[in-house]
């Protein structure tokens, strides 16, 4: 990792209501971490190499808590239907093909170039249950410069034939060899234990991977509360649980010692809440998906406001694009419209509070990462929104309003993760 500076007009939340926007000001890194914001740069730091950005706007890198790689090839099809119509129709048979290592390095390559230039720095990713192509992808994440978790996906039960895992022993113990073939394989790339969600793993199946849980202090993730058939089919499959979390929590799969995310949570009841959130569960909020799917609107500011750890997912290819700015602007739109239509007890989401969702709300899953604050990973992007015309005067704060709805990959000037600039 290098030292240097850089200087432009930096934009990063202070706290999920509050976005600091300091004009014209030097960023200092340190070895890959942010070393201060001055206005006029020290002369300790008057070595360092220094980049002079102008007018640009520079952010926190945007965070991506849920992102399957293999549906990125049929992102924007079948947003006609509902959750399990559309997994059984587009994503089962279109992951079945990864079974195939070519059909995989093609795949594969082609979306990771594509989050690569994306605004996202950090990612989350579902892979699928095929252990070769798992370990491809993230051979192609650790090579792409960006920082990621990639999960084995285990299903063995409730799935096609041509893409359910043999038996709950076989699926663990090829988890097992898969975590030891990666766990220290990569610097930038991590595996993550990635049950697909209840209605396709066995007790048998949790429970084995509860012990791989333990035995290599792994983070995990899975879905919940994503859509009614799908809570219906979770009661129906365990009968003795109160809520669809607890049918993760009796085998240990809901957070508390080890870092868990849960996408969606559209659903959850009060008491699915209060034991998120003191497991310290992750809610991987995922607005396209949610929308297109017709799952419905997780109360998000609800959830903020009760202390609860969320932060924004493209859910590709439930989401139907991999651009977290759209991301941002459609959970706003989603709140609004439910705020309107729906509850006006649960306030729409602001501006301020999307981009702490995109940034520090995420990247506290990675630690320290999501802000410009002494002590965080260095992860930036630097955007030219030169291209986004208008004829009148714009403040700093305007134009970032304008590319969290208007920018896309064309207006990122450079992007920096961890201290290392990709482009």
């Amino acid at each position: 990792m290098s030292s240097f500076v850089i200087r432009g007009n930096l934009c990063y939340s202070i706290n999920s209501n509050q976005i600091n926007i300091r004009p014209q000001a030097y960023l200092v890194c340190e070895d890959g971490v942010c070393a201060g914001i001055f206005d006029a740069l020290p002369e300790r730091y008057a070595a360092l190499p220094l980049t002079d950005f102008g007018d640009r706007l520079v952010i926190p890198g945007l965070i991506d808590l849920h992102i399957h790689a293999p549906q990125f090839a049929f992102r924007g099809l079948g947003m006609d239907m509902e959750l399990l119509d559309w997994l059984n129709t587009y994503t089962f048979p279109e992951e079945s093909k990864y079974a195939q290592l070519d059909y995989a390095d093609r795949a594969y390559g082609q979306f990771v170039s594509h989050l690569r230039r994306s605004a996202t720095t950090r990612a989350v990713c579902f892979a699928t249950i095929h252990t070769p192509a798992t370990e491809l992808l993230m051979e192609k994440m650790e090579n792409s410069g960006l920082i990621s978790y990639v999960g084995k996906v285990n299903m063995d039960r409730n799935s096609p034939d041509y893409l359910c895992e043999e038996s709950a022993k076989k699926s663990v113990a090829a988890t097992e060899h898969w975590i030891c073939e990666t766990k220290s394989r990569f610097a930038r790339t991590k595996p993550i234990l990635t049950p697909r969600f209840v209605p396709s793993c066995s007790d048998a199946l949790l429970q084995g991977l509860r012990g791989l849980l333990e035995k290599y202090a792994l983070p995990l993730q899975s879905h919940l509360s994503e859509n009614f058939g799908e809570i219906a089919w979770v009661k129906e499959l365990c009968p003795d649980t109160e809520f669809y979390g607890e049918a993760y929590d009796r085998f240990g799969l809901f957070g508390g010692d080890h870092p868990c995310i849960m996408a969606h949570c559209v659903h959850s009841s009060d008491e699915e809440l209060e034991l998120m959130k003191k497991n310290g569960v992750f809610i991987a909020h995922s607005p396209l998906s949610n929308t297109n799917l017709a799952s419905g609107v997780a109360p998000i500011a609800k959830y903020m406001e009760a202390g609860l750890r969320v932060g924004l997912a493209s859910d590709v290819a439930g989401g139907d694009t991999e651009n977290m700015f759209q991301v941002m602007a459609g959970a706003i739109r989603a709140s609004k419209l439910r705020w309107r239509l729906l509850d006006q007890e649960v306030k729409p989401l602001t501006v301020d509070q999307a981009f702490y969702l995109a940034t520090l709300g995420g990247g506290s899953f990675f630690g320290k990462v999501g802000s410009f604050a002494d002590g965080y990973e260095f992860d930036a992007l630097v955007l030219d929104d030169s291209a986004l015309e208008h004829p009148q005067e714009l403040t700093l704060r305007a134009r970032l309003e304008r590319c969290i709805y208007q920018a896309d990959e064309r207006h990122i000037a450079a992007k920096f993760v961890s201290g290392t600039r990709l482009f």
